[in-house]
C-alpha cells in the first residue's frame, strides 16, 4: 500500500502523513523508503505529484551530510543520460545478483537426488503402514442384524 504525504507550500515546505495525520520530516520519509515503504507526495495546493522532487531532496540532504550512497560516476550519467544510465545501472546490479544466485545454487546438492530421496521414504512409510495393518489383524466383520417380519413377530407371540 502506497502511504500518502501531502506537501505544504510556503517556505517550510512542510510534509504532512495522512496515515498517522501528523507531519513528519523528510529523515522519516526517507526511512519509511529504507524499510520498503512505498511513499507518494501530493502537493496540497495543486494536487501535483512531487513525490520526485521529494525522494531528489532525500538524496541531496544525504549528500550534504556525508552520507553519499550514490557514486559520482552515477551521477554523471544521470545527469548525462538521463534514465537510461539508472537502467543500465540497475541491469548490472541484477546481473551480479543473478550470478551470485547461480554460484549459490550450483553448491546445493542436485534436485534429483532430494527426489530420489523422497521417493524412498515413500515407500519407507508405505511399509510401514501395511506392517502396521498386518500387526492390527483383519478388522472384525460388522454383524448382520437380522428383522424379523411383522408376521413372524405377532405368530410367535400369539402362539407364546
Amino acid at each position: 500500500m502506497v502511504r500518502l504525504v501531502k506537501r505544504y507550500g510556503g517556505g517550510s515546505r512542510k510534509l504532512y502523513d495522512t496515515e498517522e495525520s501528523r507531519y513528519v520530516s523528510l529523515d522519516e520519509v526517507a526511512e519509511w523508503v529504507r524499510e520498503g515503504q512505498e511513499v507518494q507526495v501530493l502537493d496540497s495546493g495543486s494536487g501535483e505529484d512531487v513525490t520526485r522532487q521529494v525522494l531528489a531532496q532525500i538524496i541531496l540532504d544525504g549528500e550534504k551530510q556525508g552520507k553519499s550512497v550514490l557514486s559520482v560516476d552515477l551521477f554523471h550519467d544521470v545527469i548525462r543520460r538521463g534514465e537510461a544510465a539508472l537502467q543500465a545501472r540497475v541491469e548490472q546490479l541484477q546481473e551480479g545478483v543473478d550470478r551470485l544466485v547461480k554460484a549459490s545454487v550450483d553448491h546445493l546438492p542436485p534436485v534429483r537426488g532430494a527426489r530420489d530421496e523422497m521417493d524412498a521414504l515413500r515407500e519407507g512409510i508405505a511399509g510401514l503402514e501395511q506392517a502396521l495393518r498386518e500387526l492390527e489383524g483383519p478388522a472384525p466383520a460388522p454383524r448382520a442384524r437380522t428383522r424379523k417380519s411383522g408376521k413372524t413377530a405377532r405368530r410367535r407371540r400369539a402362539e407364546g
